[in-house]
């Protein structure tokens, strides 16, 4: 079969998304359908903003589907009449049987993570969070419980010790559109020998990935130096870590940390506390060091480096709780 002939549908919302739709559609594949997140009102002015998909498809006049709900019929009904050989979907959301049954050659599925490891909503933080120096993407065929299908193929990348989610996410949003692409190509060719993840290495250990809240973003200061730096770096830029600042002469204030470096050296100071020239630098007490950060932003005020801040706001008996 030609790859225009092979009838697709693409789900998926976010910007990481995006970048394998724009590899199908600029390489010439048939995409019937797109389906991607209801409209939600953003920001401050609760403006109806699109998602990156949406907004693609768009530009490039696809046709585009919202349902509410995966399971009402009028959407099944409308899903059904595309007629989709192929069902791909990146970072959208829990299918019910219904809809990844559907297409005769299946439902496949781009992970950021190399699964079995990190399944779940967040693969990409945790995986930095943790420490790990690889990580990578892997597309599988969807089926009842969630990232846990057989796969298809996977890329491997390292992880640097300077890098952040952003820079990995980015990474590996480029790789995935490049895998998608070949996965296609090797359904169309019938040379998929698709693995069960049971009979994986690594599979005997799982670690899990699950969805990010703020109680999750919290530094906890009595960790060894590279537990808190790697915490910080997988979750920057977004959502962030944060602690709260108690400065003297000041109210506790919420405090987003973006980037630090790592010093190991020995103290006898209370985990949290705050060294600081008030001029260039400011170094948070740990576990066997200290954490100099970077790049901070105080609550309702802009992202600046230490030695920013530090210009207009000086710190006195500072601890970070």
């Amino acid at each position: 079969m030609d790859k225009k002939d092979l009838r697709i549908v693409y789900m998926g919302t976010p910007d990481f998304a995006v970048e394998s739709l724009k590899c199908l559609v600029e390489g010439g594949y048939n995409i019937v359908g797109v389906i991607t997140m209801p409209d939600k009102p953003a920001g401050r002015g609760h403006k109806v903003q699109f998602s990156p998909v949406k907004q693609y498809a768009l530009e490039h006049n696809l046709k585009l589907m919202q349902p509410e709900k995966l399971k009402a019929p009028e959407f099944i009904e409308e899903l059904r009449s595309l007629n989709a050989d192929l069902q791909i979907v990146v970072a959208f959301r829990m299918l019910p049987e219904v809809v990844w049954n559907m297409p005769r050659l299946g439902t496949f599925n781009l992970h950021a993570s190399l699964l079995p490891q990190y399944r779940g909503a967040a693969p990409i933080n945790w995986a930095v969070m943790n420490g790990e120096t690889k990580t990578g993407i892997t597309t599988f065929f969807l089926k009842h419980e969630i990232d846990t299908g057989e796969v298809i193929q996977q890329v491997e990348i390292p992880i640097a010790d300077t890098d952040n989610v952003g820079t990995v996410h980015d990474k590996l949003m480029v790789l995935g559109g490049k895998l998608v692409v070949e996965t296609v190509d090797n359904i169309i060719a019938g040379t998929v020998k698709p693995i069960p993840q049971e009979s994986m290495s690594g599979f005997e250990t799982i670690k899990p990935a699950p969805k990010i809240f703020k109680e999750t973003c919290h530094i906890n200061w009595s960790q060894p130096v590279k537990t808190v730096y790697d915490m910080i770096r997988g979750l920057s830029p977004y959502p962030a870590a944060w602690a709260e600042l108690h400065n003297e002469g000041h109210e506790p204030v919420g405090v987003k940390i973006f980037e630090t470096e790592k010093v190991f050296e020995s103290h006898n100071l209370e985990y949290g506390q705050i060294v600081t020239d008030n001029k260039s630098f400011i170094k948070v007490a740990v576990q066997g060091g200290f954490i100099n950060i970077k790049f901070l932003q105080l609550a309702g005020k802009k992202r600046l480096s230490a030695e920013e801040l530090l210009r207009g706001y000086k710190i006195e008996n500072g601890k970070f709780l």
